[in-house]
């Protein structure tokens, strides 16, 4: 009996429906953490688009040029070397929440971040928000929230790992006391815990599927049916730690097994965040980038 690659399997799966297959949006990856073996999996996954925000490299920044050189490798390089697998990459870019203890720092790097959020490819702010509750972290927080929403752009928020309710309850109580553009926002990395507070908002909703530390896909699937699938994004978020960049085309599969609809699916992994990146002008995805052969671009002996 021939065998059929898991890639192959899940690519059938992401087809929303027969007539009209639908490719995965990848919202929230940072794939700076990842290798060319992921971006080749990921297109045989039905994945075309992906959206990385700037985040945590293992060891915090001393320097606001470390920052800048990083904003300038996800603008210019990581495009580049996601087109030759056939995935279009845009970005957003912050000074991330784990960084956010250095009040100087933090204002060094916006104050510097202009010619980044105006590149083609920076869709918007993020990610920001909070990590250990800090005033400090609030302060940056509250700093690009304002810097995003005097340039009308999209805003990605992370939600702390720990304390989760008081941290989204925070974010929330900042997004409303500055009268911000609440569908301009999505607040990500939301549990059972975070739901009843984000969700009495018109913020956009993330639900992050993630071993262990996030959501695997049962609990996003009784999410949804708890709250429904409007203004609600599902992201795989993989980085440095146990995370799998497939992770969205395998959740679709779940969601299929465990009878959610195909319309549902459709905004859960499609539409949805094709709406909240549209309200950004250079929103433009190409899901038609044909991979480029090896030969043509890697170095021969």
């Amino acid at each position: 009996m021939r065998r059929v690659c898991p890639c192959a399997r899940l690519a059938q799966a992401v087809a929303i429906s027969k007539d009209c297959p639908v490719y995965i949006i990848e919202p929230h990856i940072h794939m700076y953490s990842r290798t060319t073996d992921d971006y080749q999996a990921m297109y045989r996954a039905g994945i075309r688009v992906v959206v990385e925000p700037s985040f945590w490299l293992g060891a915090n920044r001393r320097y606001a040029g470390t920052f800048f050189d990083y904003f300038h490798l996800l603008l210019t390089f990581e495009p580049v070397r996601a087109a030759r697998y056939g995935i279009d990459h845009y970005c957003c870019i912050s000074c991330n929440p784990k960084e956010a203890e250095n009040r100087a720092l933090v204002d060094e790097v916006a104050a510097g971040m202009d010619e980044y959020l105006e590149h083609p490819r920076c869709l918007g702010v993020g990610e920001i928000g909070l990590n250990n509750i800090t005033d400090n972290e609030v302060y940056a927080f509250r700093k690009q929230l304002l810097m995003a929403e005097e340039r009308q752009m999209p805003i990605l928020v992370h939600l702390p790992h720990f304390d989760k309710a008081r941290g989204a309850q925070i974010t929330v109580d900042l997004i409303r006391a500055e009268g911000l553009t609440q569908r301009r926002i999505e607040i990500d990395h939301n549990t059972e815990d975070t739901m009843p507070i984000t969700r009495r908002t018109d913020c956009f909703t993330g639900l992050t599927v993630y071993p262990y530390s996030k959501l695997n896909p049962e609990r996003v699937s009784h999410i949804v049916r708890e709250y429904g699938a409007e203004r609600m994004i599902v992201n795989g978020s993989a980085d440095w730690g146990v995370s799998d960049p497939l992770s969205l085309p395998k959740t679709i599969e779940f969601l299929k097994q465990d009878g959610h609809e195909e319309r549902t699916l459709q905004m859960l992994f499609h539409d949805n965040a094709y709406e909240f990146y549209g309200q950004s002008p250079k929103w433009k995805p190409n899901y038609n980038i044909a991979p480029i052969p090896v030969s043509q671009y890697q170095r021969q002996p």
